[in-house]
This record gives C-alpha cells, sequence and structure tokens, in this order.
C-alpha cells in the first residue's frame, strides 16, 4: 500500500541530539511533499514550541501538539481542540499536593500565560533553558488552582525520572471518577520525564485517527516514526510504524520496523525506503 501521510514524532526523532532538523530529514520530507505525500508533526510539545521547528521545513504541515489535544496548521489555524476540563485539572492538582513544584497548567492562548506554574526558579538548572526559551509564555499564579479559569489543555508534570515514574504511579491509582488520559515522556540519558494528564481518550495515536478520517486515508496508508512512550498509540494505529534506534527499549521489542538513530538521519533513510520507494 502507498503511503499517504507520514506522522513524525519532534524530540528524539526528528531532531538530532543537538535540537537540531538535520538537513537529511528535511530534504526526504520536501521530496515527500513534492510526491502529494501529507507530513504530520506530532509532538508532546506546545504549538509556539514546536512551531520554530515547522519553519524550518519549507512545505505546508500539520502539526498535531500537546499529545493530540490540538490540530493546527503552520499559520496557527486551529482545526481539531480535545481540552481537559477544568474541574478534571483542578481535581487532578488537588490529588497530588506534593508534587506542586513540578507541575504547570497549560492553556490555548495566543502568546502570554500559555504555561502557568505556582512558583518559578528561573535559574532551576533542570528547568532554564525551557525557562528562558519559552519566557514570553509564562506566568505564576498562587495557589495554581487559582488560573483555572478556563479550559486547559492540560497539566504538565515535569523534573527528574525518578520523580515522574512516582507521578505516573499516582496518577494510575488515582479514582475511576477522576477521568483522564496520561501521556508519557522519559529521557532517562537527561534525568528528566514529563508526564501529562490530558483528556480522556486523548492521545497522539486517536487524533492521528481522527484527523486521517477527515482526509479520507485509511490506518494502512499511514506511516508513523517516534522514539518514545507517548509515540505508542500513533505507532499501533498506523499501518507502518517504524521505531528509531535511539527509542526507549519498551518501543523496540514490538516487532516493528526500525531505523536509524536521530543523529543518523533516522527520519531520511524510513522516508526514503517506505514512503518513496513506490514513486
Amino acid at each position: 500500500m502507498t503511503v499517504r501521510l507520514i506522522a513524525l514524532d519532534i524530540d528524539g526523532t526528528l531532531l538530532d541530539s543537538a535540537s537540531e532538523v538535520p538537513a537529511a530529514n528535511r530534504h526526504a520530507i520536501e521530496a515527500a511533499v513534492e510526491k502529494g505525500i501529507e507530513v504530520a508533526l506530532v509532538t508532546g510539545r506546545r504549538f509556539d514550541f514546536a512551531l520554530p521547528i515547522a519553519e524550518q521545513i519549507p512545505c505546508p504541515l500539520i502539526m498535531i501538539v500537546n499529545n493530540g489535544a490540538l490540530v493546527k496548521s503552520k499559520d496557527g489555524v486551529t482545526h481539531l481542540k480535545h481540552l481537559l476540563p477544568q474541574e478534571t485539572a483542578r481535581a487532578v492538582l488537588q490529588f497530588l499536593p506534593e508534587h506542586r513544584v513540578g507541575a504547570a497548567v497549560v492553556f490555548d492562548r495566543p502568546r502570554a500565560n500559555q504555561v502557568i506554574y505556582e512558583k518559578i526558579d528561573w535559574e532551576n538548572p533542570r528547568r532554564k533553558g525551557y525557562f528562558a526559551r519559552n519566557r514570553e509564555f509564562i506566568a505564576q499564579v498562587c495557589p495554581l488552582e487559582d488560573c483555572l479559569t478556563e479550559d486547559p489543555i492540560q497539566v504538565m508534570y515535569s523534573g527528574a525520572v525518578t520523580e515522574m515514574q512516582k507521578v505516573n504511579a499516582a496518577l494510575r491509582q488515582a479514582p475511576k471518577t477522576l477521568a483522564f488520559s496520561l501521556a508519557m515522556t522519559f529521557y532517562d540519558h537527561r534525568d528528566f520525564a514529563m508526564v501529562d494528564v490530558i483528556r480522556p481518550r486523548c492521545s497522539k495515536g486517536a487524533t492521528l485517527a481522527e484527523w486521517t478520517a477527515r482526509l479520507g486515508f485509511g490506518r494502512e496508508e499511514v506511516m508513523a516514526i517516534g522514539d518514545n512512550f507517548n509515540d505508542r498509540e500513533m505507532l499501533e494505529f498506523a499501518g507502518l510504524p517504524v521505531v528509531m534506534a535511539n527509542s526507549v527499549p519498551e518501543l523496540k521489542i514490538l516487532g516493528w520496523r526500525q531505523t536509524l538513530s536521530n543523529d543518523e538521519g533516522g527520519v531520511a533513510a524510513a522516508i526514503r525506503e517506505y514512503a518513496l520507494e513506490n514513486f
């Protein structure tokens, strides 16, 4: 079956370990688009944090961001939106009061006040770079629940891997009346991880399926490439799932095709081998 849609994760997949888009990846995406293949960046990043990456690729792209909560085009037009009910966000924050330091509430807003923390340590070595790159989007509200004047995109926890494993485990023990989905991204080599609390039944895979149906494509016409836990549903949906050589081991053991690492142009290699071979 011919590939008609390519879904690409960003961090650890499209980007190399220096957080750059390798020229080979960019050229392969351009070649795919020239052949009429749709390309979607499917990421846990917010739209404004993903946009500088998308803008490095000079062709039309759709952007499935916040682990499937929003679908936007590069010009900022929103095509799909799956927000977390504010009462659920409030209950989640109150369920894990001991993890407030690494918690943020993320909103779909034009620029300011997109990411709200209860307290901000601008010099925190683990978050300093993120804070610097996103300073215009970040604000502080104490107590954090007071920021919930509208439905957010997500509640986002971040920190050391061990701490986020505790957050993930605790959230999985939450009462069933507290309905939400979880998206996990772990980077053991950086000792950094994120746990995103999003709308129930929302995921990269669920939204990719919804978008694919809108385009009139079958799942067998979709190739997806990823490397981390939050990519699993997307890879399970795709008719042609491909994992990076630098992927977490839990994805490598599932029997899917494997491409080169993100430092070896793995995205370009997969596109050339599996998407462009029929043209």
